[in-house]
C-alpha cells in the first residue's frame, strides 16, 4: 500500500481525516533503490492507466476538500501556480516513485479532473479527433480521419464515469439517474453530448461526443477534402440564394450537419433565420439569426418542449429561412407544410441511405404527426415541398462524399419522381486501401434552371457535364 504521512507530520495538508480518501492500492513493485521507501508503479499500458487514474482521484479529492467541494476553477496564471504546488505536494506526501513521464501524465489526469472532464480531456483537445466514444470505465474509443481506434485512456471506475457525466450536465440543468437514465447535453464549445447510464446501459455508463469544430468548414474545405467539387458547390449556392427548399440525407457520423451548415452560410445576410434543433450545433455566419433549442422534460415529466413545437411557433416568428438540424419525426410534416406556405428557402437534414429512401423516411416521419392523411396525399406535399435531395455518404473507409444532388421533379402517378444531377462514381480501392472515386454530372439540366437564373444565377452547361454557351451574370 502507498504510504500516508501522519496526521500531525510536518508538512502535511490540514484537512479533516474523514474528507481525506486512502491512496489507491499498487500492485506491490518492488521498492526502487535508493528511495525513500515509497512504492513504484512497475505495470504498463492499460494496468498503468488505470492505477495512474485512480491515483488522480485521490489526489483531486483532496484538491477540492481543501478548496471546497462546490469551487469551480478554471485556468489562470494564479490557479495554475496553486494546482501545481499542491500537486507535487500530495506526490510527496504519498510517497510514489514515478518516472518523469508518469509523474506528466498523472499531472494532465489531475488538472483535467479539475479544470476539465476528466480523462477525456486531452482527447477533447486533439484537433484530429472528431468523436469520442465513453463504453464504460475501460474502453475509449476516437474517430479521427474518418477511422474508429481505441485509445490506451482509462477511468478509475464507472463511478469516475459518472462524475464526469455529471459534470457536463449539472450547468446545463439537465439529469440523469436510474428513472431516466439518458440525457442529450453539450459541451460549452458546442459539441454534442449523449451519455445513457445502467440500467440501460449494460456494460457501464456510455458518453458519446461529437466534437464541435474550433475551425469552421468553409466550402472550400469541402473542395478541398473532395467531398464535393467546385461545379456542385456552385450549383449548391445557386440553389440555396435562390431559395429551393433542401433536404441533407445521410447515414449517422456522415456529415450532414457540417454540410448543412456550409449550405446555411449560402444565405444572404440581410434575411431572418431561425434555426431549429435539438441540440444547437449549427454555426451560422449571418448576423439576424434566431437559435431555438428543444428542452427535455422536468422531473415530474412536464415541460418538455419539442422541436415539433419550435417548427410550429417559429412559424409566427416572420422568418424568411426555417433551417430544422434534423427532422426524427411529426415535426416533418409541419416542415413540409411550412414550405409549402410561403417559407422557401427552407434547409433540413433526416437519416436516410438513398435519396429515394430519404423520400420513404418523409412518409414515415409525416405520418408519426398523427394526422389521419392518405399516403399519397403526403407524397404530393413532399413533391411539391422539397426542391432538392442533397445525398451525404460515409465510405468504408472513412471518406465523406456528397454522393447524389438529386431533384425532386413532381409526381408520376403515385410515385414521386426523382433525378439525379450530380453522382458519386466509386471506380475500386486503390493500393493505399482508399476508394477512387469521382463525383460526376449526369449531362440532365434541372427543370428549376428558370428560377436560378431569375435570381441572377446563368450556369454554364458545363457544369452539368453538357458542352454549349452560357455562363453566370
Amino acid at each position: 500500500m502507498l504510504k500516508k504521512l501522519g496526521r500531525n507530520a510536518p508538512g502535511a495538508e490540514q484537512v479533516p481525516e474523514p474528507q481525506q480518501p486512502a491512496p489507491p492500492a499498487t500492485s506491490g513493485a518492488p521498492v526502487a533503490p535508493g528511495s525513500s521507501g515509497g512504492e513504484v508503479i512497475a505495470e504498463s499500458g492499460a494496468a498503468m492507466t488505470k492505477k495512474l487514474a485512480e491515483f488522480s482521484l485521490w489526489i483531486v479529492d483532496r484538491i477540492q476538500a481543501s478548496l471546497g467541494a462546490q469551487t469551480q476553477l478554471t485556468h489562470s496564471p494564479e490557479t495554475d501556480k496553486m494546482i501545481q504546488e499542491r500537486f507535487a505536494h500530495l506526490y510527496r506526501q504519498s510517497n510514489m516513485q514515478l518516472s518523469d513521464a508518469q509523474v506528466k501524465q498523472l499531472y494532465q489526469m489531475v488538472t483535467g479532473e479539475l479544470m476539465g472532464f476528466g480523462p477525456i480531456q486531452p482527447l477533447l483537445e486533439r484537433e484530429d479527433v472528431t468523436e469520442v466514444m465513453v463504453n464504460g470505465p475501460d474502453m475509449i474509443y476516437v474517430e479521427s480521419k474518418g477511422k474508429i481506434t481505441l485509445t490506451d485512456i482509462k477511468f478509475a471506475n464507472d463511478d469516475h464515469v459518472l462524475k464526469v457525466i455529471d459534470r457536463i450536465i449539472r450547468p446545463l440543468g439537465r439529469r440523469i439517474d436510474r428513472k431516466w437514465p439518458m440525457v442529450d447535453a453539450r459541451l460549452p464549445d458546442g459539441s454534442r453530448v449523449n451519455a445513457i447510464i445502467p440500467p440501460c446501459a449494460i456494460d457501464g455508463s456510455t458518453i458519446t461526443i461529437r466534437k464541435f469544430s474550433k475551425n469552421k468548414l468553409t466550402v472550400k474545405d469541402l473542395i478541398n477534402f473532395k467531398s464535393m467539387t467546385e461545379q456542385m458547390a456552385s450549383f449548391l449556392e445557386a440553389c440555396v440564394v435562390s431559395r429551393l427548399n433542401i433536404v441533407v440525407s445521410g447515414g449517422t457520423g456522415s456529415g450532414k450537419t457540417t454540410l448543412l451548415n456550409v449550405l446555411s452560410n449560402f444565405i444572404p445576410s440581410d434575411e431572418r433565420i431561425v434555426t431549429i434543433e435539438d441540440s444547437a450545433e449549427l454555426q451560422l455566419s449571418q448576423d439576424h439569426v434566431v437559435r431555438l433549442e428543444a428542452k427535455p422534460a422536468e422531473i415530474d415529466g412536464s415541460g418538455r418542449v419539442a422541436i415539433r413545437d419550435l417548427v410550429i411557433n417559429s412559424l409566427r416568428m416572420r422568418p424568411e429561412r426555417v433551417v430544422i438540424g434534423e427532422c426524427r419525426g411529426g415535426e416533418t410534416l409541419d416542415m413540409l407544410q411550412a414550405m409549402n406556405t410561403g417559407h422557401d428557402g427552407s434547409l433540413t437534414t433526416l437519416h436516410a441511405n438513398t435519396p429515394r429512401d430519404a423520400i420513404a423516411r418523409m412518409e414515415t416521419m409525416s405520418m408519426m404527426a398523427g394526422m389521419d392523411m392518405p399516403i399519397d396525399v403526403i407524397r404530393a406535399q413532399i413533391s411539391s415541398a422539397v426542391d432538392l435531395i442533397v445525398q451525404q455518404t460515409r465510405l468504408e473507409d472513412g471518406q465523406r462524399k456528397v454522393s447524389n444532388i438529386t431533384e425532386v421533379q413532381g409526381m408520376e402517378g403515385n410515385t414521386v419522381v426523382l433525378q439525379d444531377i450530380f453522382k458519386l462514381d466509386i471506380k475500386g480501392k486503390g493500393p493505399d486501401g482508399k476508394y477512387i472515386t469521382e463525383l460526376v454530372p449526369t449531362g440532365v439540366r434541372p427543370k428549376f434552371s428558370s428560377r436560378l437564373e431569375s435570381h441572377g444565377f446563368k450556369l454554364p452547361p458545363s457544369v452539368f457535364g453538357m458542352t454549349g454557351p452560357g455562363g453566370r451574370r
